[in-house]
This record gives C-alpha cells, structure tokens and sequence, in this order.
C-alpha cells in the first residue's frame, strides 16, 4: 500500500501544476492532501471524479481557507470529518478514511508566523494530540499523514540555529513532537528508514533547498513499523512549496 501525503497549497494552483498528472503517473493507493482551499462545490468535475479514485473532502467554512481531502483507490468501509471540536471542525483540519486494517487520516496544521497565530496553531496541536492520545487505546493501526509544519530535529531544517525562535521550529512546537513520538507512542515512518538531514519537504519556489524544512510527515501506531519497505519525497514536478511525502507499507487495507 502507497500512502502519499501533500499540502497542495491550493488544489487549483497545484492541478494547473500538474498535480492529477502526476497523480495518474505515481499509482498511489491512498493521497492525502492539505490546503485545498476551495470548497468541494466550487471544484470543477475532472477533481472530484479522478480515474481510478474516489474523493472525499473536509471543506473550511471559510473562503480560500484550509481544507482537506483524501483520494482512495478503494472504497473506504467509512470516512469522518473532523475532531468533535466545533472551531477546528470549521476550519476543515482533519479527514479520515477507515479500511478494514488501518484508518488513514489528512491533517492540516495551522501555518503561524504572527504572535496571534502561533497561539492559534499551539491550540490546535493541543487537541490534535489528545485525540492521538486516544486513539492508541483503540485496537486499530492508524497512519496520520499531513502538513504538521514543524521540523523536529535541527536536522529538519537547513541553518537552525538562525531559526529557534521561528514558529516551525519553536522549543514549544518540537516538544509537542517529542510527546507524540514519545510518551503517546506514534513513529516517524520517514526517519525508520531515512535518517540524512536536509530532507526538506518545504522551501519557497524561489529559494534553494538548503533554505527549506521538513514540515510533512507521516505519524504510525507502532504495530505498522515493522511493515514501512519504502520512503521518499518527490522533488519533481514541483506541484507546491511543499512535497509531495510517499510512503509504502506491506499492509492490506
């Protein structure tokens, strides 16, 4: 099973890109896209009705914001949208597909550069991270794949030092990373099996890679470790600032 995981900022812009092309090429089983920021009636029909996958969305209440979707190859046994908390609900931040073997959510952190949205962003890592905390009592594998927009190690990003009190790299953002990795028990399925620095999945278009982050991850329940055969992040066709993560597992749906 091919897991991919993409914060497409802004699903028009990335299929001008050539972002359903690329798809088609990949043969990815389950896609998980970030920013989609557009509402699922406002998408032309060639988004929604792709070849070979069913589409599910998690629209933002808001215009031009946020957002979520997951493309499936097979159909999922169900599909939940959202946290059970009303303000992030309506920002569109989580969409989860359930198969028979492993539930695989797409998760859009907040991006934060302001005082004010950091604290918006600290919030929603809160609630994200107790409902990780639950879900390890459930007797189920989960993949949560997306957009964290936090580099956890200093081998995360290119030139850290510079970028200790940036949000993406904050003592606050990277110790949320540590309990998620840590006590609660999830793993890193990129780091299993790559563990070199500089593997960026974020850099603006205009900069050299060095410049970039490692914001994009895919989080496992531990039982799935053992199962990770591959890793990689596609750096061309560049649909987006940010990169497409791929990940394949030896697990059924």
């Amino acid at each position: 099973m091919k897991v991919v995981t993409l914060n497409v900022n802004g699903l028009v812009n990335a299929a001008q890109r050539g972002f359903f092309e690329w798809l088609e090429k990949l043969d990815a089983d389950v896609v998980c896209v970030q920013e989609v920021r557009a509402k699922e009636y406002q998408l032309p029909e060639a988004f929604l009705d792709v070849p070979g996958y069913h589409a599910f969305f998690f629209d933002a209440e808001e215009d031009g914001y946020s957002g979520t979707a997951i493309y499936s190859r097979v159909m999922p046994k169900a599909i939940i949208r959202g946290l059970g908390s009303l303000q992030w609900d309506l920002e569109g931040r989580f969409i989860q597909a359930d198969f028979n073997n492993v539930s695989i959510a797409s998760i859009a952190v907040p991006y934060a550069q302001t005082e004010d949205e950091i604290e918006h962003k600290l919030a929603f890592l809160e609630v994200l991270q107790q409902h990780m905390k639950k879900t390890r009592r459930k007797r189920r594998e989960f993949i949560f794949a997306g957009s964290y927009q936090i580099a956890h190690r200093s081998i995360d990003l290119g030139n850290w030092e510079t970028h200790q009190r940036e949000s993406g790299f904050l003592p606050e953002e990277r110790a949320w990373m540590d309990q998620v990795t840590g006590p609660i028990g999830f793993v890193d399925a990129f780091r299993l099996m790559n563990r070199k620095d500089r593997q960026h999945t974020w850099w603006p278009f205009d900069e050299a890679q060095a410049n970039g982050m490692r914001l994009d991850y895919q989080m496992i329940t531990p039982n799935i470790a053992d199962y990770v055969l591959d890793v990689g992040i596609v750096r061309e066709p560049r649909i987006s600032p940010h990169l497409p993560v791929v990940i394949e597992y030896d697990i059924d749906f």
